[in-house]
């Protein structure tokens, strides 16, 4: 209801379940699904994987609660786009739905943080996975950066570099790893090993 009072967002449906989530994506094409993890039946990670694995450029955003981090890395791997917790301030999640519909990624502080200590806290840690070939010296450092979070301007500024030139190393790095936006590039560079939460 407070989204529908929202002068520059339409919502488009309402769903119940994650089946009735991913039938009125097809149906629909929203520019953002706005994806519980609990549902009946079809949870909302899986509900994410077929949104994203079907047709159209719809972004799924997902909200969560503190209980459901273990939920956070299944859903990021299915292509969610990004994470907020459900007690954010409405300004803030309308916020977010803008950010995610131009295409960008957003994750809540405390759920970056809660991700970070889940993945690399396992006690049977998958062994790192190797970068492709043809990632360069400077595109590795410009991934490293990327995973600590910094922007893009951090990152010039940390390299000596343009902006520009780090747009072009954060498209070239997207495109080598299949990586949908820059939360997957993180993702990456935990698993292949190149940071860590004290990095």
């Amino acid at each position: 209801m407070l989204i529908t009072d929202t002068p520059d967002i339409e919502v488009a449906g309402e769903a119940g379940t994650g089946a009735e989530a991913v039938r009125l994506a097809r149906e629909l094409a929203p520019d953002v699904v706005l994806m519980d993890v609990r549902m009946p039946g079809m949870d909302g990670i899986e509900a994410t994987r077929r949104i994203m694995t079907g047709p159209g450029h719809t972004h799924v955003l997902v909200l969560t609660t503190f209980d459901d981090d273990e939920y956070v890395y299944g859903a990021l791997r299915a292509g969610a786009s990004g994470f907020l917790v459900k007690d954010m301030a409405l300004d803030d999640i309308l916020a977010a739905v803008r950010v995610v519909a131009a295409g960008d990624a957003l994750i809540a502080p405390s759920v970056t943080r809660r991700l970070i200590a889940q993945f690399t806290g396992r006690s049977d840690p998958a062994p790192p996975r190797r970068l492709p070939a043809g990632v360069t010296d400077r595109e590795r450092e410009v991934l490293t950066l990327v995973a600590r979070g910094l922007t893009n301007g951090e990152i010039a500024t940390r390299l000596f570099i343009s902006v520009a030139t780090v747009k072009a190393h954060v498209a070239r790095l997207l495109a080598k790893l299949g990586a949908r936006d820059r939360v997957q590039l993180v993702i990456a560079a935990y698993e292949a090993g190149l940071v860590s939460p004290s990095a």
